[in-house]
């Protein structure tokens, strides 16, 4: 038998046969492992296959053709996703979330052409996947400009003094309605919950002299509230007294009236009484009269017409009561 020895050894030879075959079997692996992909569950898969929408992919462990014929993009249809407009909170994962010129974004013409700046967050999510990757190009920086569009045109009908007090609710209310009927004529796929307002400020030039008329309207609204109260502590107490005395008026006149009645229904029944016999009611008047008063001396000494002495009959010896 030869003895190959390194230098007999043909390698460039060899590795020519022997590349072609490990060739095969890393392209052979690399298909096995290119064909399979996960959908996380938050999530649902749009399988497309050379380009073309072919169907949706529920998640988990998915077989696809493999070597780029089809591609499965995840869209996270679970996500309540935001953009942030004319303001950016760092460390957010949606790349879309955040504005390029924020400044520019926030600076608002108001309906009497002052200037305010806004900071707003469009909630959403993602509702139809078909529509959100095929319809529009770019479909969340389109909600942004629709969303920046819709406010300015909101706010551009009402006042500067509207926007930075008591018109928020109804700006949050009419541009949310505005901007999923946009969102839904354009068929971008998503779903809008909620506009909120963040921070709503007058520009830096004038937010000194609107602090101090703010703290004006405060303190005369604390003001009318101190007054309220006041006014619905007495008043509700005068009004309480009032029907008190009226009450206690009510009371006494039918107190007096019910004892008239009772006076003349007695005088008509001793009346009655006397016309039949006018003797004997003469003498019991005259006893009852006798009875009510008599109580009320502090000492009677009662004699006989034909008494002629009294002294016999006092004694002295007590003290006079």
């Amino acid at each position: 038998m030869r003895n190959v020895t390194p230098q007999s050894f043909d390698w460039p030879n060899n590795l020519q046969r022997l590349g072609l075959p490990v060739m095969i079997t890393l392209v052979a692996v690399w298909a096995v492992l290119s064909g399979f992909s996960s959908v996380p569950a938050d999530s649902v898969g749009v399988l497309t296959r050379f380009g073309r929408f072919v169907d949706l992919v529920s998640p988990g462990l998915r077989f696809k053709l493999p070597l780029g014929i089809d591609v499965i993009d995840l869209v996270p249809i679970q996500r309540q996703l935001k953009l942030e407009l004319g303001t950016s909170t760092p460390g957010g994962s949606n790349p879309n979330q955040y504005p390029e010129e924020p400044e520019a974004e926030r600076t608002v013409v108001t309906g009497d052409l002052n200037m305010a700046l806004i900071e707003w967050i469009v909630q959403y999510r993602i509702e139809d996947p078909k529509e959100f990757r095929f319809n529009v190009f770019q479909p969340e920086r389109t909600l942004r400009d629709v969303g920046e569009s819709v406010m300015r045109e909101v706010v551009g009908d009402r006042t500067i003094d509207e926007v930075l007090t008591i018109g928020r609710q109804e700006i949050e209310t009419e541009t949310l309605s505005r901007l999923q009927a946009i969102v839904k004529r354009y068929g971008l796929g998503l779903s809008i919950m909620q506009v909120q307002l963040q921070n709503v400020h007058p520009p830096k030039a004038v937010q000194a002299s609107f602090s101090e008329v703010n703290q004006a309207q405060q303190e005369k609204q604390q003001a009318i509230n101190l007054a309220n109260g006041e006014y619905n502590k007495v008043v509700p107490r005068a009004r309480g007294e009032a029907l008190r005395k009226v009450s206690a008026a009510e009371g006494y006149a039918a107190k007096r009236v019910n004892e008239a009645k009772g006076d003349a229904g007695r005088f008509s029944a001793t009346l009655a009484e006397y016309l039949k016999s006018p003797e004997v009611t003469r003498q019991r008047l005259y006893l009852e009269t006798m009875q009510a008063v008599l109580p009320q001396l502090s000492r009677k000494i009662i004699l006989d017409e034909k008494s002629g002495q009294i002294f016999p009959l006092l004694q002295l010896d007590q003290k006079t009561k």
